[in-house]
C-alpha cells in the first residue's frame, strides 16, 4: 500500500509539472488564436533570456498545447524560408518542433510534441545552419547523419522513427533549443575545442621498417 502511494504522489507530480502556467497560457491564446505568434530575438535581452532556458515536458492532449502547435506553424510559415521552429522561440519553454520533413515525398511540415534524440551516428555531416531567432548570423556545424527519435502526437500516441540527412540536421538544431543551446554559443564554445589531425593512411612506425 505504500509503495502504491508514492506511486500515486509521484504520478501526480507529474501531471502537475506538465500543467501550462498562467503566463504560458496568456501568451497562447493572446490574440487571434489563430496567428502567429511573434518569433523571438536575441537581440531582446527578455527573449534572449527564453531562448536560453530550458524546456519542459507538455501534456500533448491538454486543448491549449493543440493551439501552441497551430500558432507555431503559422509562425514557421510567416519566415522567409524557414524549415523548423522551437517552441521556446514563440516564448514558451515547453517540446514542441515544427520541422520540415526533406526525406519525405512534398517535404511537409510536421509537429513533433515532447522529442527525444535517443541515438546519434557517430558519422556526422558538416553544413550551413541560421536561425530565425539569431539575426544575420550563419556558420558551419558538425551534426549526426543519422539519429533516432522517439515523440508523441496531440493523441498522446507514441513514435518512433530513424531519420538521416538535412532532415537529421534540422532535428538536432531545433531539439537543440529546448535545452537552452544557441548555434552562436554553440560555435563560440566550438572554439575552444581542440582537435589532433590524423592521417588515416599514414603507416606505423613497424610496417616503416
Amino acid at each position: 500500500m505504500k509503495k502504491l502511494s508514492i506511486l500515486f504522489i509521484l504520478f501526480i507530480g507529474f501531471c502537475n509539472a506538465q500543467k501550462f502556467t498562467p503566463d504560458e497560457l496568456s501568451l497562447i491564446n493572446k490574440g487571434d488564436i489563430n496567428a502567429a505568434l511573434p518569433i523571438y530575438q536575441t537581440t531582446d535581452d527578455h527573449q534572449h533570456k527564453t531562448l536560453l532556458s530550458l524546456s519542459s515536458e507538455i501534456n500533448p492532449t491538454d486543448p491549449s498545447t493543440a493551439v501552441l502547435v497551430k500558432r507555431m506553424k503559422e509562425s514557421l510559415l510567416s519566415t522567409d524560408g524557414g524549415v523548423g521552429i522551437a517552441a521556446p522561440q514563440v516564448g514558451v519553454n515547453r517540446k514542441v518542433v515544427w520541422v520540415q520533413r526533406f526525406d519525405k515525398e512534398g517535404t511537409p511540415l510536421e509537429y513533433f510534441i515532447n522529442p527525444v534524440i535517443v541515438w546519434r551516428s557517430d558519422l556526422q555531416n558538416l553544413g550551413p545552419e541560421g536561425d530565425l531567432s539569431i539575426p544575420d548570423f550563419r556558420d558551419q556545424f558538425y551534426r549526426s547523419k543519422v539519429i533516432q527519435l522517439e515523440y508523441v502526437d496531440l493523441k498522446g500516441q507514441k513514435y518512433s522513427e530513424i531519420v538521416e540527412g538535412f532532415t537529421a540536421v534540422i532535428f538536432q538544431h531545433e531539439i537543440d533549443h529546448l535545452f537552452g543551446i544557441l548555434i552562436s554559443d554553440k560555435k563560440e564554445k566550438e572554439k575552444n575545442d581542440s582537435y589532433k589531425k590524423v592521417d588515416a593512411y599514414q603507416r606505423s612506425d613497424l610496417n616503416k621498417r
